[in-house]
């Protein structure tokens, strides 16, 4: 049976909302392929499965093994290797996520393909399958007309989550896993648990125009106000202001809320390329002549350390 499959990712026990997003556009693209949109499953324990009958998966291919507790994507490439065998999907559709590039990135490999990475749109016009992506650190759209099989990883929060309920008939798969030569020993968490950069719908950001650590705590409460992750440009990560895992960027996460607000960034072309498909930015700057501004949709011009607590105590008042 050929078809699209689509990869879906495991947090917590629960399915990622980027793997809602993959499964919608799946299906939608299926229709008019005339394809049926499959979902593998894969982790040491499974969520409720049958939710992904709710976005029009009608089929699931389950995999719960203990083994991957403690495995990468060494074992996760030997199950999609094999989910695609029995499919013979003729499209593998992943998240844009670390996991997804990463794994996508080896089953293109393994099936000597192309993988085309950070998708943002995917068409199907006269039963011709189109996809693309942003190239030279987004400043060009390229359109390409993938071969079979085709190995996307779709940008998250850029493909709308679409409910289509059906039945989903779920069959399980058995996959010898061969013994790891990577094992995962130990997870460290952060203690703080925070919104996901990459999924979060409202981003707020800080960059050098917020002067120093200690000003930070602004961008966190207007975040907090807002139900927003926290972002930050590289000069501040850099200057050990704020830590990796919240820089946005090139050299960072890319991220497509439907809000991002841009405090005290110039806007230098790294961190464009990391942000310039939100659906709306807001940018405040003191410098008119800032970059930032080329790609916002409405902008402040100032400082801001004093705009945002001008910006906090109007949006508190609009939320009473």
């Amino acid at each position: 049976m050929a078809g699209i499959l689509v990869i879906t990712e495991i947090k917590d026990t629960q399915f990622r909302k980027a793997s809602f997003e993959v499964a919608s556009e799946a299906v939608r693209c299926g229709k008019l392929l005339n394809l049926p949109a499959i979902a593998l499953v894969m982790g040491h324990s499974l969520p409720n499965v049958e939710v992904l009958g709710k976005y029009g998966i009608s089929k699931a291919l389950l995999v719960e093994n203990p083994q991957l507790a403690n495995s990468y994507l060494e074992s996760y490439c030997q199950i999609v290797e094999e989910a695609i065998k029995q499919t013979q999907a003729e499209y593998i559709f992943f998240s844009a996520t670390a996991q997804g590039k990463a794994l996508s990135g080896l089953i293109a490999g393994k099936l000597r393909t192309t993988a085309l990475t950070d998708c943002t749109s995917l068409e199907v016009k006269d039963g011709k399958f189109k996809a693309q992506r942003p190239i030279y650190a987004g400043k060009a759209i390229v359109t390409i007309l993938p071969a079979k099989p085709s190995i996307l990883s779709l940008r998250p929060n850029v493909f709308s989550i679409t409910e289509s309920p059906c039945p989903c008939e779920m069959i399980k798969m058995n996959v010898p896993l061969a013994e790891p030569k990577v094992k995962i020993v130990e997870v460290k968490a952060k203690e703080n648990k925070t919104l996901d950069l990459t999924e979060a719908s409202v981003v707020v950001s800080g960059g050098r125009g917020m002067k120093g650590p200690e000003y930070f705590h602004m961008i966190q409460d207007l975040a907090a106000i807002l139900g927003a992750a926290v972002g930050a440009s590289r000069a501040v990560v850099d200057a050990g202001w704020r830590p990796h895992d919240e820089q946005v960027g090139q050299t960072g996460k890319t991220v497509s809320p439907q809000l991002y607000i841009a405090c005290g960034i110039s806007g230098a072309i790294q961190h464009l390329a990391g942000m310039r498909t939100s659906k709306i930015i807001v940018a405040i700057n003191k410098d008119p002549e800032a970059p930032i501004f080329q790609v916002a949709n409405y902008g402040i011009i100032g400082d801001a350390l004093e705009v945002i607590p001008k910006l906090i105590e109007e949006t508190k008042k609009m939320l009473q």
